[in-house]
């Protein structure tokens, strides 16, 4: 095992991170404890359990975006008949959802409490696709709370309110 201090351990981390995390793997393998960088480790444990709970905020940033998009923004798409690939895109992202909540069962008890982070995402998405369309998003304003709830997010069925 490599003898390093507890301050180059520190260092290496924002240097060489695949050798601070070989360097503590070693470290906890001899059961080094003290020697560990434990406060970088902790973060970047947090950060991993953390990256799967991001992924499915992701998602569920998109089935806002397009549920309201569906619900306001069709007529700026073309009518009545505008706005399928938008169906498609939440039903793949709630099928990937699903995905996440098999591989990881917690997530789907945290994942409603995340709501309002989906929807800051959502609105920054609405307003990219908003400038990207030629719109001013000076005319347009997003509600501060969801207008949607968890279960409609993700059970609503659009396909059902197509005019035939």
């Amino acid at each position: 095992m490599r003898t390093i201090s507890k301050e180059e351990l520190k260092e290496l981390y924002h240097k060489d991170f695949p050798l601070w995390a070989e360097i503590n793997y070693e470290l906890l393998r001899e059961k080094a404890y003290d020697l560990v960088d434990w406060e970088n480790l902790l973060e970047e444990i947090e950060d991993m359990a953390r990256s799967d709970l991001k992924t499915c905020i992701s998602l569920l940033a998109r089935i806002l975006e397009h549920l309201y998009k569906w619900d306001n923004f069709r007529n700026l798409a073309g009518g009545e008949t505008a706005g399928y690939g938008w169906i498609k895109s939440i039903e793949n992202a709630r099928r990937a959802i699903n995905r996440e909540f098999r591989k990881y069962p917690s997530l789907k008890h945290r994942l409603p409490g995340e709501i309002d982070k989906a929807w800051i995402d959502a609105i920054g998405y609405l307003e990219n696709w908003l400038e990207e369309n030629g719109y001013d998003i000076e005319n347009f304003s997003f509600p501060e709370e969801c207008p949607y709830t968890y279960e409609e997010a993700m059970t609503r069925e659009l396909r059902k309110e197509i005019k035939p």
